[in-house]
């Protein structure tokens, strides 16, 4: 069964674009020009991805993340006409997944969907629905992490970056490695986003164990 898009962008013209690309692919798409439609689209509907633009009438693209990433784990890419890295950075403190700059390629966003998504669906595999390391808890199949006995909330990027360093415990994992294996495409931003993400997953979990390897990258050990 095919996917279920919502897009939520001002421009016209970019909106039918992204539409009818994704219907191409067989995607179902719902789409709205504002943030007062899609919210209300959101809160009616079962999507499984949100495209959104950074500048829509009324909330902006990054407050539509955080309002979102409050009622669920839904992957979001955001389009944004920024590309300094401060911009970026808002981006994925904002809890969206990923970002494309305008004007982008729509193939390429066609594919961010397609990694998106499997790699959302992947984390539902019956066969590997809880990652344990120390007190750390994670539970793939409802997407929920646990410290202790408390629920810490993340949003998909952030388990995925920790799920990955769960799985490779004691074992450094490098920026290149993580973007490589979460994001699934060629990336050609800052490997150093995947700072932000983890400086949030600490943030929000507190577990003292994920080590920064100087000028490499991360891992996890007691």
């Amino acid at each position: 069964m095919k996917a279920r898009i919502l897009v939520i962008e001002e421009d016209e013209i970019t909106r039918e674009v992204i539409e009818q690309n994704l219907s191409s692919q067989e995607y179902h798409v719902t789409t709205a020009s504002d943030d007062k439609e899609g919210l209300r689209l959101w809160r009616q509907g079962n999507y499984d991805l949100i495209i959104s633009g950074i500048q829509i009438p009324g909330f902006t693209g990054y407050e539509l993340a955080r309002t979102l990433r409050q009622e669920s784990s839904v992957p979001i890419i955001l389009l944004s006409p920024l590309s300094e890295e401060h911009f970026i950075l808002e981006v994925f403190n904002s809890g969206a997944d990923d970002y494309m700059v305008k004007p982008f390629s729509v193939q390429i966003l066609v594919k961010r969907v397609e990694v998106l998504l499997r790699r959302s669906r992947a984390m539902a595999d019956p066969d590997n629905s809880r990652v344990k390391f120390n007190e750390l808890r994670l539970d793939v199949n409802a997407f929920k992490v646990f410290v202790g006995e408390t629920a810490v909330e993340l949003t998909s990027k952030e388990f995925e970056i920790l799920k990955l360093l769960v799985g490779q415990a004691g074992h450094v994992v490098t920026r290149e490695q993580i973007l490589d294996k979460l994001w699934g495409y060629e990336y050609y931003g800052n490997a150093r986003i995947i700072d932000s993400h983890l400086k949030n997953i600490r943030r929000k979990t507190r577990i003292p164990y994920i080590k920064t390897i100087k000028g490499i990258g991360y891992k996890l050990e007691l």
